[in-house]
């Protein structure tokens, strides 16, 4: 299964790799507030699916262009290209994502960065790698020593108050805060020791569904704002070496707000 998953990414990173040599020529249209979709998000998505379903025809599907389709123990999560808004301005952090999930557990993940070359995998019980590098988490003991990754509000701004106050007390009592605008490559890089944590509000089960995989098979911990394993249904995500991570968690607590805590996620 993750070699058709690494299939089917590889594939979309060609189409998304073609595209960005004539972004300008690109029909996009705005979804919501900061939300942006181009064709080459549904393209790319359309040849995820074609190769999945063409191995995995009675396999339940649920992507973030088309929604969901199907019903099987097996669901494919799919983000055709996290990070839109980076790739049709030119800033090269951007990937496509692919997590299997079997009876409710994530077992497949791989997160292909089509600009580098990188190609992030996981299978649940047996490691995370980059370009069949073993990947560990840091060891970075001392959150005041940590570089943390993060993403801001940018479609709901309900609980923005909430998340500047982690994020004035972060840039205080870390090394530094780093938004690259991809969820997939920051959970990546957190998994490969480039980050050593990360924490984000509201995010979509296909933003973060394979790198959770990739944190958890490096060595990492990840929960949502309480340490708890909803991170999936609220979208609230905080992930780390485990020695990071309780601190992170520590830092974000006095900010929660007890809508905040129940936060579901923006879609399914």
């Amino acid at each position: 299964m993750l070699t058709t998953a690494v299939k089917a990414a590889r594939r979309a990173g060609n189409i998304i790799n073609r595209a960005s040599l004539d972004i300008d020529l690109l029909t996009i249209k705005q979804k919501s507030q900061n939300d942006y979709v181009s064709e080459v998000d549904r393209a790319a998505e359309d040849a995820i699916i074609e190769i999945l379903l063409e191995a995995y025809p009675d396999h339940e599907i649920l992507a973030e262009e088309s929604g969901a389709r199907g019903t099987s123990e097996f669901q494919w999560i799919i983000d055709p290209l996290d990070g839109t808004t980076n790739f049709l301005h030119g800033f090269q952090q951007y990937a496509v994502s692919i997590a299997l999930v079997y009876k409710g557990v994530i077992s497949q993940a791989v997160i292909y960065d089509p600009s580098r070359n990188d190609l992030f995998t996981a299978t649940k019980g047996r490691g995370a790698f980059l370009n069949d590098r073993r990947l560990r988490v840091s060891k970075q003991k001392n959150l005041s020593d940590a570089l943390i990754g993060t993403g801001f509000p940018f479609r709901d701004f309900t609980h923005m108050d909430a998340y500047m106050g982690m994020f004035r007390d972060l840039i205080q009592k870390t090394a530094g805060l780093r938004r690259p605008g991809s969820a997939a490559l920051d959970l990546a890089y957190t998994a490969a020791g480039r980050f050593d944590g990360f924490f984000e509000i509201g995010l979509n089960s296909w933003d973060i569904a394979a790198g959770c995989l990739l944190v958890q098979e490096a060595g990492g911990l990840v929960g949502d704002f309480e340490g708890n394993e909803s991170y999936l249904k609220s979208g609230n995500i905080v992930a780390g070496n485990p020695k990071v991570f309780g601190q992170l968690l520590q830092a974000i607590a006095p900010h929660l707000t007890p809508e905040l805590k129940t936060l579901p996620a923006a879609l399914p």
